[in-house]
């Protein structure tokens, strides 16, 4: 296991709490994002502020974490490709155990690949796992500059939302053998006669 640097922005210390169970420490926090947090579509950047607000207190087991986070992501609208900015807004409520509680817990055979756990390693945790698992939920599945957005031409590239009017002639492709015979048509001498 990897030890946590106590200088890093998303490691709180829980010492003041001691292992009181009751007691709480309330820490207000903004930090930068260190590395991109979200999907192809929308992230938040490297970079950004983080707005962190947590509530520590000490249980039986740990500590428990409960807590938001906000940002502003950035990505594509996904209709016409245009930038978009979003505010982000989540929460995260995360048990730490306690070294001794997570090993009891393991030896009586609670472990289990799916479920992510957390310890408390000199009265120390590390916040940024639980950060991204609140992020990314929140950041919307399909951004959209504006709700209304039409997007784009499927012909030409041509965001519509400069000319809604904007339009193509498009003829059935099951047609234009008969469009290249009207074509014969007009060509030929209007003076021949037919039989």
């Amino acid at each position: 296991m990897k030890h946590l640097d106590p200088r890093s922005p998303l490691v709180f210390s829980t010492l003041a709490l001691g292992r009181r169970p009751g007691s709480m420490l309330e820490v207000s926090r903004e930090v930068e994002c260190a590395e991109p947090i979200g999907t192809d579509v929308i992230e938040v950047p490297a970079r950004e502020p983080l707005d962190v607000e947590v509530r520590l207190e000490s249980v039986l087991e740990g500590v428990l974490a409960t807590g938001s986070v906000r940002a502003t992501a950035v990505g594509a609208c996904v209709r016409c490709l245009d930038q978009v900015s979003v505010d982000v807004d989540g929460t995260f409520q995360e048990l730490f155990a306690y070294p001794e509680r997570a090993a009891r817990g393991r030896k009586v055979g609670a472990t289990d690949e799916e479920t992510q756990e957390y310890e408390v390693q000199d009265d120390l945790i590390n916040l940024e796992p639980v950060l991204v698992d609140a992020v990314v939920p929140s950041l919307p599945f399909q951004p959209v500059c504006r709700e209304d957005c039409p997007g784009l031409c499927p012909q030409c590239g041509f965001r519509l939302a400069d000319d809604p009017a904007h339009a193509h002639e498009l003829l059935d492709p099951r047609w234009s053998a008969l469009a290249g015979l009207a074509g014969d048509a007009d060509a030929a001498d209007p003076t021949e006669k037919r039989n």
